[in-house]
């Protein structure tokens, strides 16, 4: 059912066949996570989504590998019959890097963060990521210290990552701060302004921009190669939502002012509150965030696959 690559520690991780076949044949795979399988979105939507996701990619001529943890073993790719323990079971564990290890230990199962899976992806050799929103760092940071691990792990683990920018909820110029001192590059697709996952434009710009899967594709392999081994750091790709699929901006900051006072008045707080407001949204604009949510996800899955066939075609001659 299952096959193994063993690291260097004696450790393994569980990489599923279709994933195998791909990479050995150059076919173009696309990591995914599995945190807005179990945490990001709604009950039943989340399972439907989550193949749709898969299917978005296998339409574009790749292969999906979502990534977890299944009783204590990471896996670069799921079977049908653990997507769906991911996305229904109570007992996923919501994993970042610092809690693989724990969670390997105790045999758990584990839905992978933003810098989980991009830690395990490229342990099995994967280059590209497609997901929603990155984490980044939280408002009232300066007080709270709260800042998403996605940031630092993204200036260690060489990955190009397909998002829709960063969740409006975060604090997003502090963010993109960070982003540049831990010399983290970020690409526009298609546009000079940074994106607001459910926004087209969050009101910040990118010094960078790029028309073409070919161009991206040529960038990030260019900073892995000039880049090393100074920095070996990913690169962050911003697809953003069309405009006129966007949640209207009033809708959008009216709710967002609601959700962050909820969230304070609750004394939500640390990894609690990311899906908190999510679900907020969720509750609060009857729909338009989930459908907003899925079209970004799958966009992305679009074109980090698109993405990821240009890395392989160009790679032999870099």
């Amino acid at each position: 059912m299952s096959s193994t690559v063993v690291t260097g520690d004696g450790e393994g991780l569980r990489i599923h066949p279709e994933v195998i076949d791909a990479l050995e044949s150059d076919t173009p795979v696309v990591a995914l996570e599995s945190t807005i399988i179990s945490h990001g979105l709604p009950r039943p939507d989340n399972l439907r989504v989550a193949r749709e996701i898969e299917q978005t990619v296998r339409d574009h001529g790749g292969v999906p590998a979502t990534i977890a943890m299944i009783d204590g073993k990471p896996c670069i790719g799921l079977f049908e019959e653990e997507l769906r323990l991911i996305a229904e079971s109570d007992a996923v564990v919501k994993l970042g890097v610092r809690d693989l290890g724990v969670a390997a230990a105790k045999g758990l199962h584990g839905a992978t963060t933003v810098a989980a899976t991009a830690s395990l992806a490229a342990q099995a050799d994967i280059d590209v990521f497609a997901t929603g929103g990155l984490g980044g760092v939280h408002r009232q940071a300066r007080d709270t210290w709260d800042e998403s691990a996605d940031l630092t792990a993204l200036s260690r683990i060489p990955m190009a990552v397909v998002c829709a920018g960063v969740k409006s909820i975060l604090d997003v110029p502090a963010t993109l701060e960070r982003l540049e001192t831990l010399n983290v590059p970020v690409y526009g697709y298609r546009t000079n302004q940074f994106p607001g996952f459910y926004l087209t434009d969050s009101g910040y710009p990118l010094e960078w921009s790029f028309d073409f899967a070919e161009e991206l594709a040529d960038a990030v392999l260019q900073h892995w190669q000039l880049a090393w081994p100074a920095v070996s750091s990913g690169v962050l790709i911003a697809n953003p939502i069309p405009v006129e699929d966007q949640i209207d901006p009033m809708l959008h900051d009216r709710i967002l002012t609601d959700a962050l006072a909820a969230a304070e008045n609750g004394g939500v707080s640390g990894k609690d509150v990311t899906p908190f407001l999510l679900e907020f949204f969720h509750s609060e604009t009857d729909g338009e965030s989930l459908r907003a949510n899925v079209l970004l996800v799958k966009r992305n899955a679009e074109l980090a696959t698109r993405i990821a066939a240009e890395i392989i075609a160009a790679a032999p001659s870099q």
